[in-house]
């Protein structure tokens, strides 16, 4: 099990201008992603997923390098299996011979961002690795699933007030869904304008489906405050990314402000991030995005955070086929996990990257069982969009 290389692919998916949506990010022409591939000597693969930007629409070239000329050299030659050491060698690079037998870490400088992106698709993709070799799921490698299926979410929700009650129940009729989510924050223009978005949803769904808000990190503490005052009677399920994740204290000082429930954490990188937001007491639903915050093994330990302090657990999803199986391997394995995001936007790389569909039925996702992450690469599709 001797790694034979490490390569990485820009995949660039153009979306049909009929199935684009606008957010604040802007219109969502394309879904990028890079595909992580790691070969041993006897010829065994392993597949994971890197995110260099979110949404989905962006530039994948620094990652790329990233992984094929500062990690990949680091790899070569080591023992597939020592997933966790590997982990240590390529957060601390060069210093990883002083780090990794004191027991603590010291991290290279880009201890953020593109870097821990790097790790985060090799990671993934020596856990696929790991179980195909030994011919089980990684949720077993985790420890074994505790769910045979888990609820899912519908993610999506970008339409004005005289709409979105109508595409949000468009979601529920196509999966069942007894959850969704829409979009709010400063793409509405103003705070109100989320608010009667909101209300609108609320009023042509009813009470029984839960509906959850994402602000993107969009707004102002005082802005997120006023938004949770005038949807307090809505009773949404969650408000996620009030505010951006480089204003920490602001985000306690919403949910303190609030018992709509906060989830954060799709644009924080490592364990250390999540601490963080725990120590401020800033969050109460904890979203790493496996692709972005350090992979399968980094997800595990931002878990154990979240069940030492009775938080939930519901990893951000919104990406390829790779990255979705792996949060859901982990998120079936993990105590605190309780909930699945399913992307209702157009997503090329879930859908048509990989053999295995994940259909949702009556609002639940099966849990799969095939050896690794469970998913077979369509290597014509890569072919055709590899840049």
């Amino acid at each position: 099990m001797k790694i034979r290389s490490v390569t990485a692919t820009w995949l660039h998916v153009p979306i049909a201008s009929d199935k684009q949506h606008t957010s604040d990010y802007g219109r969502a022409t394309s879904f990028d992603t890079t595909l992580v591939r790691v070969e041993t000597d006897s010829g065994r693969v392993g597949f994971g997923e890197a995110k260099a930007v979110l949404p989905s629409a962006g530039a994948q070239a620094a990652l790329v390098t990233a992984i094929n000329e500062e990690m990949a050299p680091l790899l070569v030659g080591e023992d597939a299996r020592d997933i966790s050491r590997l982990w240590d060698v390529m957060y601390s690079g060069g210093r990883a011979r002083l780090a990794i037998p004191r027991g603590h870490v010291m991290p290279i400088l880009g201890r953020r961002g593109v870097m821990v992106q790097a790790i985060a698709g090799i990671d993934i993709a020596l856990w696929d690795l790991l179980g195909k070799s030994l011919d089980v799921p990684v949720w077993q490698l985790l420890g074994g699933r505790r769910h045979l299926r888990m609820p899912a979410y519908a993610s999506g929700g970008w339409a004005p007030a005289d709409r979105i009650a109508d595409e949000l129940g468009s979601y529920i009729e196509r999966g069942g869904f007894g959850s969704v989510k829409m979009r709010v924050g400063a793409g509405d223009g103003d705070v109100l304008t989320s608010v009667r978005r909101v209300r609108a949803a609320r009023k042509g769904l009813g009470d029984d489906v839960d509906i959850l808000c994402d602000a993107h990190g969009t707004w102002t503490v005082v802005e997120a405050k006023r938004f949770c005052r005038e949807v307090a009677e809505c009773n949404i399920g969650w408000l996620e990314e009030p505010v951006t994740g480089d204003d920490k204290r602001g985000m306690a000082e919403v949910r303190a402000a609030t018992d709509i429930p906060i989830a954060t954490g799709e644009s924080e990188f490592t364990r250390f991030d999540f601490r963080d937001l725990i120590e401020l007491r800033a969050v109460d639903v904890l979203q790493p995005d496996l692709a972005v915050a350090g992979g399968i093994s980094e997800a595990l330990r931002i878990e154990a955070l979240a069940s030492a302090w009775q938080l939930r657990f519901a990893p951000h999803m919104w990406g390829g086929a790779l990255m979705f199986a792996a949060g859901l391997h982990v998120a079936a394995a993990a105590s605190s996990g309780f909930l699945i995001e399913y992307s209702l936007g157009a997503n090329p790389v879930l859908h048509d990257l990989v053999a295995e569909k994940f259909p949702v039925v009556d609002g639940m996702l099966e849990i799969p069982d095939r050896p690794g992450l469970g998913v077979t690469i369509d290597d014509a599709f890569v072919k055709r969009y590899a840049r």
